[in-house]
């Protein structure tokens, strides 16, 4: 299996922890797994059109990777449109919200946490089977 395959499986795999988290009232898991859907999506993304190449045994920082897509392939190639440009860095910010404040996150953030990471993973998703 590709690695962009892998990376895509893993990204389905969390959008659906998410949702099971979030119908559990687990809000704040929910949050992490919705981030990570959308930061593997977009890792697939950037492998798919060769701008990054990485193996299994590589890490990728968060903010390298939003960086290179947005610079890559929103402002440069133009692949995706700009309205998705701060995908990546808010759902980050609500991810560190919910796994390192002490209050966690209500319902309602976590509910458009997981719409915003479908959206983010079904948009990169469709542009790789092309």
């Amino acid at each position: 299996m590709k690695l962009v395959d892998e990376l895509l499986n893993k990204s389905k795999e969390n959008i659906e922890a998410a949702k099971i988290l979030f119908n559990n009232k687990l809000y704040n898991a929910s949050a992490n797994r919705s981030y990570y859907a959308a930061f593997h999506a977009a890792i697939a993304s950037m492998n798919n059109a060769n701008i990054i190449k990485i193996n299994h045994t590589e890490l990728m920082s968060h903010k390298s990777v939003q960086a290179i897509f947005v610079k890559e392939l929103i402002l440069k190639r133009k692949t995706f449109s700009s309205n998705i440009k701060s995908y990546l860095t808010d759902l980050l910010r609500v991810r560190n919200i919910a796994d390192y404040h002490a209050k966690g996150i209500s319902k309602k953030i976590a509910s458009r946490q997981l719409n915003k990471s479908v959206e983010f993973v079904q948009r990169l998703t469709e542009e790789i089977e092309k």
